[in-house]
């Protein structure tokens, strides 16, 4: 991955550093975007692929280039109390930690049935929850169904 400063532009005390970031890959494939740096955070401004990218890549795009992003444009974030904190490297996921098995599925369950009771999208809520695609999160909602924590998707008559 390389990394390079497009322009900066400072406002009162903040400033927003623009930059070109390029990913090769082995196998030819590369992506080329422009990133915005500013306060510790980290926006996509414009990502052109080759090969286009899938909807799931697209969606962690911002979690591959962070941690270079910020050390090359702005120096990393560091939060009191947060994992990272103390001056050690931070050792943060791109995902929240998903308890595994049964926990996960009444996790699942959970937020599945909370969502659908306040009348909002169900899968959205898992997604938000787990921090997975859409297609995971569909997987997720399938693996507590079988578990027999929802309902049936489709009740046969």
């Amino acid at each position: 991955m390389s990394v390079r400063r497009a322009w900066e532009v400072r406002e009162n005390d903040t400033a927003t550093t623009w930059c070109d970031v390029r990913l090769s890959f082995a196998d030819g494939a590369g992506v080329d975007l422009l990133a915005a740096v500013c306060e510790g955070g980290v926006a996509v401004e414009d990502v052109r692929a080759r090969p286009a990218l899938s909807l799931d890549d697209l969606a962690v795009l911002a979690d591959w280039i962070e941690g270079p992003l910020l050390e090359a444009c702005g120096g990393a974030p560091v939060v009191a109390g947060a994992p990272g904190g103390d001056g050690s490297p931070d050792k943060r996921h791109a995902r929240p930690a998903l308890p595994r098995g049964v926990e996960s599925r009444r996790l699942v369950a959970g937020e599945y049935l909370a969502a659908q009771r306040a009348g909002r999208d169900p899968v959205l809520a898992v997604m938000s929850v787990t921090g997975f695609s859409r297609r995971r999160s569909l997987r997720l909602i399938a693996g507590a169904r079988d578990a027999g924590l929802l309902a049936p998707r489709h009740v046969r008559r």
